[in-house]
């Protein structure tokens, strides 16, 4: 076993010779050292927190390449110009590579002349990528935007799925998985998912003091209150809406104001995303009115607000989206323009489970394949696209009808038939369903809550905040208080059992109630009165 002590020591020397950091930030050198020592990794830190140099100086120590996986072109670009500039040799591999580059760049990295490869996570898919990958014996997988694993996780991506086997294939390197907003069951799902062994979990920096947090109930449309408070904010912003008709209308109503606004949602040709996306990163429009689809990379430090035309489903979305505002350090502003109505087009959004009859239609193709058979052809025979043919075959394997490999397909032995496979997958369709609507509870109960707002949001992610901010409007108006640590049972973190709804753990606690959050049920507000009087909780050992 290596030295700790001798291997954070390289870690610090190599961050300050080859990187230029000086000083690490809280967590880098903890995570470094584990990765260089061979141990997994599973780091929750900020945009602009240093999550690459997490991984790119233990890659510089460990022999071998290293593969980085990011849904994001632009951030890897990014990511391979920087260690060029280092004179470290890096590649990025997409759809678009022509063959002559992508042999060379797999001919240099088994010959060890480069260190970093980057590619998208369906890059992976390819049988032909996943040998030449394996043949140069990786020593480092990195997973970034690793939340994308999870179906808890505001941007679930299910070509992320096949990572964990991916990463088998590939003979097993150490794995970083990286995210930079993580609820405890999204990082439990991701060491899950990617099968990570033993990880070191790093947790950092969801408090983002300099955001003013605010919620405007409204009893009618939003638009014409939303459109006058931008219009009267200074420096770029961001403003989000649930459907994509409204990115144009807002963005309509916003360029009668004089802002230079623009709409942005998955609907759009990707050149007219790129143009827009490129415009507000350069400074050319003020505001972008999107959808979602305007997220991950979108690093522009001086962004002075987000505002939300409708809320979002869960406060994971929402503290992902308002933590693109002032990642400079400046003051900034997130409202929530709040109708109780808007709940139910989230329930929409989170409503309904495959049904049993395509699900037992592809477990009964399943169970008539030969072993090996490819996700390709499986589709072919089902004529479902490779999107929904994932979320499907994901849900057959938790209901052990097949085994999914990166490459191949596989029935399993003794399998459950077909129809009762369905039966099991639809129900655990219809499980996840109804925990996403207790997020989504979460989130209305952020709305109308008149505690301090980020103390309840901080307490979602797992951290405690005695004091009021200060820096919401519930502690201006002053309906905020201290609060102590509440005496009694069940305190904050502790593991407890419900007698219908399973293990959990605490998460949220006041005198008189407290939040669990449980494995199969979700979020669950209790009385702490008829817990205690019905003896609905027991405390487990920790």
């Amino acid at each position: 076993m290596p030295d700790t002590d001798d291997t954070a020591a390289a870690c610090e020397r190599t961050a300050r010779d080859v990187l230029g950091l000086a000083e690490l930030r809280p967590g880098q050198l903890t995570a470094m050292t584990a990765l260089a020592e061979g141990r997994d990794a599973l780091v929750v830190m900020p945009t602009g927190g240093g999550k690459s140099a997490i991984y790119q100086v233990p890659a510089l120590l460990l022999e071998g390449p290293t593969l980085v996986v990011s849904p994001l072109l632009a951030l890897q670009r990014d990511q391979v110009e920087a260690l060029r500039e280092r004179d470290e040799d890096a590649v990025r591999l997409d759809a678009g590579t022509a063959a002559g580059r992508r042999a060379a760049a797999f001919d240099s990295l088994r010959a060890g002349r480069t260190e970093f490869l980057f590619c998208a996570p369906e890059q992976l898919a390819n049988p032909d990528v996943l040998a030449e990958l394996a043949a140069a014996r990786p020593s480092l997988m990195v997973v970034d935007e690793a939340h994308c694993v999870s179906a808890w996780g505001h941007d679930f991506r299910p070509d992320y799925l096949r990572l964990g086997a991916a990463a088998e294939a590939l003979g097993r390197p150490v794995i970083a998985a990286l995210t930079a907003t993580a609820a405890p069951p999204v990082r439990a799902e991701i060491a899950e998912r990617l099968g990570l062994r033993e990880p070191l979990e790093v947790v950092q920096g969801f408090d983002r003091p300099n955001i003013r947090l605010e919620v405007r109930r409204m009893l009618d449309d939003p638009a014409d209150e939303l459109v006058a408070a931008v219009a009267a904010e200074r420096g770029p912003g961001i403003v989000y809406t649930a459907v994509r008709r409204q990115t144009t209308r807002l963005s309509g109503l916003l360029a009668e104001r004089g802002v230079r606004a623009a709409a942005y949602h998955a609907g759009m040709r990707r050149a007219e995303r790129d143009e827009v996306h490129g415009r507000f990163m350069d400074g050319g429009l003020d505001v972008v009115v999107a959808t979602s689809a305007f997220g991950m990379g979108i690093d522009k430090p001086d962004v002075r607000f987000v505002h939300h035309a409708q809320t979002p489903g869960s406060p994971d979305a929402y503290y992902q989206e308002i933590g693109r505002a002032g990642r400079d350090g400046e003051p900034a502003a997130a409202v929530l323009f709040y109708r109780p109505e808007d709940l139910g087009l989230q329930r929409f959004f989170t409503g309904g489970a495959p049904d049993e009859e395509t699900l037992a239609r592809v477990a009964e193709a399943v169970a008539g394949c030969r072993p090996g058979t490819t996700r390709k052809e499986l589709g072919e025979r089902t004529g479902l696209s490779a999107r929904r043919l994932t979320k499907l075959l994901d849900l057959l394997e938790r209901a052990g009808s097949v085994r999914l490999g990166a490459r191949r397909i596989d029935p399993v032995p003794g399998a459950p038939d077909p129809r009762e496979a369905a039966g099991i997958a639809r129900e655990l369709a219809e499980r996840r369903r109804d925990v996403e609507r207790t997020r989504l509870e979460m989130m209305r109960r952020y709305a109308e809550t008149d505690d301090c707002r980020r103390r309840f949001l901080l307490g979602y992610f797992g951290e405690e905040l005695a004091e009021p901010c200060g820096n919401c409007d519930t502690c201006r108006a002053g309906t905020a208080e201290r609060r102590e640590a509440a005496p009694g049972p069940f305190p904050l973190h502790a593991r407890v059992e419900h007698r219908s709804w399973g293990a959990g753990q605490v998460i949220q606690r006041a005198e008189d109630r407290l939040t669990v959050l449980f494995e199969e049920a979700g979020y669950r507000e209790l009385q702490l009165d008829a817990v205690l009087a019905e003896d609905l909780l027991k405390e487990l050992p920790s």
